[in-house]
């Protein structure tokens, strides 16, 4: 596809809490060119988002696998189409490109494997429309980690943002993407994101979050248990890597801590593993721009501009930067669909360790 010109795309996104599908409407040209049209989350019902988790954790029988893909595909059509009624997010001109992310249920980047649940085809079929789905093998193969992808949309975003700056994202995951003058990039994991808190409300609480930090802000942080956890052998690892959601489960030993302990001690953990890449990084920074669910919790945020604090780097949400934590990667894949099209990399050896640039994402004509 040789035309530069902007063109509508959808996103879709589906994180590792597994709650329900991020959908983004934008315009754009794959590169510096985006405007955000609309965007809405479609969640889950329970038994689906049930059956995701035990499908992410667990090996289950390849013919349940089978129709839980289908499923879950089928459940992306749903929420597209519920968007697109609202008359609002009507889209001006016909939608060019869908981006499907799918959902993560194996993420081993050593063995250069992933899997993200989601048939293509299946979705082009029932809306109609040209989709690009799974973007993260093409990396793999040229011996890169897979993940994150994020960085390079991230960087046309803050095009005119003051460097040298990070974009942090909070997802299950925790990963940054660094940027400096003259288009410097680097991006990595860099630790856990909010997933084990996450799962620390839900085991001990039954609540889905810890929400407004109110868990958090009751509890005491166990420094040992978090410096303990930080010797593992993830923060060991050079830049650029990745990571599994499930990889720090048996990090940080939370036995015997109480609900509110165990969430602050949670939330000191991701916030120590954010900053131990910061030695890792060409320069320090001079603004953290965080995005994804974490920028919501109050104490992480806190115990994030005490730590940046240190290096005269202010932390801030990106929706002061005019940006949108919530749609941000639906939107990124929208954006990468559009690139698949335009034979435009997706992923540098900077961003995830590939051997060259690399342009991911298999494309099914509708």
């Amino acid at each position: 596809m040789n035309d530069s010109r902007p063109i509508i795309a959808l996103g879709l996104m589906s994180g590792t809490s597994c709650d329900g599908v991020d959908v983004a409407l934008i315009e754009t040209d794959g590169e510096r060119q985006t405007r955000f049209l609309a965007g809405d989350t479609v969640p889950y019902d329970d038994q689906l988002q049930g059956r995701l988790l035990d499908a992410a954790r667990n090996d289950i029988r390849l013919d349940d696998l089978l129709r839980l893909e289908r499923e879950l595909t089928l459940a992306h059509a749903a929420a597209v189409r519920e968007v697109l009624a609202k008359p609002k997010n009507d889209p001006q001109r016909e939608i060019a490109v869908v981006g499907f992310h799918g959902q993560t249920i194996r993420h081993l980047a050593a063995e250069r494997l992933t899997w993200q649940l989601g048939d293509g085809s299946l979705l082009a079929e029932a809306l109609g429309l040209p989709v690009v789905a799974d973007f993260r093998r093409r990396d793999l193969a040229a011996g890169g980690e897979g993940a994150p992808l994020a960085p390079l949309y991230h960087q046309a975003l803050l095009a005119e943002a003051e460097k040298p700056c990070i974009v942090l994202n909070l997802g299950g995951v925790a990963n940054i993407t660094w940027l400096g003058i003259s288009d410097a990039i680097l991006a990595s994991d860099v630790g856990p994101g909010c997933g084990l808190l996450d799962a620390w409300a839900l085991a001990e609480a039954g609540l889905p979050m810890d929400r407004d930090g109110q868990l958090a802000f009751a509890g005491r942080i166990d420094d040992q248990r978090v410096g303990e956890a930080l010797a593992g052998p993830f923060f060991k690892k050079l830049l650029p890597k990745s990571a599994d959601r499930y990889e720090f489960d048996n990090l940080i030993d939370l036995a015997g801590l109480s609900l509110a302990d165990g969430a602050a001690t949670l939330c000191a953990f991701t916030v120590e593993g954010v900053w131990h890449t910061v030695a890792h990084l060409p320069e320090p920074p001079r603004h953290v721009w965080v995005t994804g669910g974490g920028a919501k919790h109050p104490r992480i945020m806190l115990l994030l501009a005490a730590r940046f604090a240190a290096i005269g780097a202010t932390v801030g949400n990106v929706r002061e930067i005019g940006l949108r934590p919530d749609s941000m990667e639906a939107e990124c894949f929208a954006w990468l669909a559009v690139r698949r099209l335009r034979g435009l990399p997706t992923s540098l050896p900077l961003t995830t360790g590939c051997r060259h640039a690399t342009t991911g994402g298999m494309l099914t004509s509708s």
